[in-house]
């Protein structure tokens, strides 16, 4: 029977994480993930886990710490947010490269520049091809659902890569939510216990971690991860039909909220779906066929799936909470676009950049982008398929 809570997003993952017990947690604080280490090492110092906590002086050094500890045959943990994440880029890329199964709360707020500690998804689009798993929390709820099932996924062996759980920025990382918890046991069971087949301190198996990789096999290594990317898609399907064997609770590569028999639609994630959602539903009072369509997972890129959900629409809107800069939409607006295009699926897109440095996104501003939508429909015309959303107009 599940345990009923009333937990912020952050402290959701830190009891996800006390209940695996980690072999290693490597951290440094940085806003808004601060309060994740910060409750997990309360675990620590009352032993309720027998994590061993490290203290690093840096996200570089976090990342560092993670990877090592991976590499000698631990399982281990971390998080952190925007720059932090900028500070850790270089072993980011190494974690992956290394097929390393690490796990990492991403809590999602601007990049510097300028300084500003709010929610967009300028971190997380700016490894987003980096070789990590990436999975987008719409709530509380969800943050820590897809914490629970992360190692499932990232330490199956037909996997091996480093695992990203990624939640909006204060908007549910500080905000407390009514949670459904699973109890210890079945946690310890659901997570089961990590065995590497090839780790440093395999005494039986001597091995170098990290030589140099020149021209005769970097590609094929590079291969190797992308073929990982490509089969970690069923292997989330399979992880979370267990999950939902477990608790109840039904995720998929993407949620289809009232897309079946809609006309119109938006693509989002994370928090923004909620929003969209409520918008929804008062649009379909009014006989609107307006539908939503959440990313869950972001990398691998369900994109097959993805254009048959879309294909009988007659307009889709895709949010990005970040922007390119790229002067042709955002980073989710192309991957959209791009299997629309390879599965033969011509519906007229438009991206809309949108909630820039925690820019509110009310009711109202997702209302006119479906009122944008009906004008594309009754007039065949996209004019600009780049737009932005909330925008402060300049007198």
């Amino acid at each position: 029977m599940s345990i009923r809570e009333r937990l912020s997003g952050n402290e959701a993952v830190a009891t996800a994480m006390k209940q695996i017990n980690p072999d290693v947690v490597a951290a440094f604080p940085i806003t808004p993930s601060t309060e994740i280490p910060q409750y997990f090492s309360t675990f620590v110092s009352n032993g309720t886990v027998d994590t061993e906590f490290v203290a690093v002086e840096s996200e570089h050094s976090a990342m560092s710490a993670c990877i090592g500890a991976e590499a000698a045959g631990a399982r281990a943990m971390t998080a952190t947010s925007a720059n932090g994440l900028s500070l850790m880029w270089e072993m980011i890329y190494i974690a992956s490269s290394l097929r390393l199964p690490i796990v990492l709360s991403l809590v999602n707020r601007a990049v510097s520049g300028p300084l500003n500690i709010h929610n967009d998804h300028s971190d997380a689009m700016g490894v987003r091809d980096s070789g990590w798993i990436m999975l987008f929390s719409e709530n509380n709820q969800e943050a820590y659902d897809n914490t629970l099932m992360a190692h499932r996924i990232a330490e199956h062996k037909d996997v091996l890569l480093p695992l990203m759980v990624c939640q909006d920025g204060f908007i549910t990382s500080h905000s407390i939510e009514n949670i459904e918890l699973v109890e210890d046991d079945k946690v310890k069971e659901f997570v089961g216990t990590y065995k590497p087949e090839h780790y440093l301190l395999n005494a039986n198996e001597p091995m170098a971690v990290g030589p140099l990789d020149l021209q005769a096999y970097l590609f094929e290594h590079k291969y190797q991860q992308a073929e990982a990317m490509r089969k970690a898609k069923d292997v989330i399907l399979e992880v979370s039909k267990d999950f939902e064997k477990l608790t109840g609770r039904k995720y998929e590569l993407f949620e289809s909220y009232m897309l079946d028999d809609a006309e119109i639609a938006i693509v989002c994630m994370n928090s923004t779906a909620g929003t969209t959602k409520a918008v929804v539903n008062d649009l379909r009072k009014k006989g609107v066929k307006a539908g939503l369509l959440k990313i869950r997972v972001y990398r691998p890129f369900p994109g097959e799936e993805i254009a048959k959900a879309l294909s009988g629409l007659k307009a889709v809107a895709v949010l990005d909470k970040a922007d390119s800069l790229n002067a042709i939409g955002g980073a989710l607006f192309g991957d959209v676009t791009s299997c629309m295009y390879t599965q033969k699926q011509n519906v007229p897109i438009v991206n809309y950049i949108y909630g820039i440095g925690g820019r509110d996104t009310k009711t109202s501003d997702i209302e006119s982008v479906f009122t944008d939508l009906e004008t594309i429909v009754k007039t065949g015309n996209i004019d600009n398929p780049y737009r932005y959303l909330g925008l402060r107009k300049e007198n």
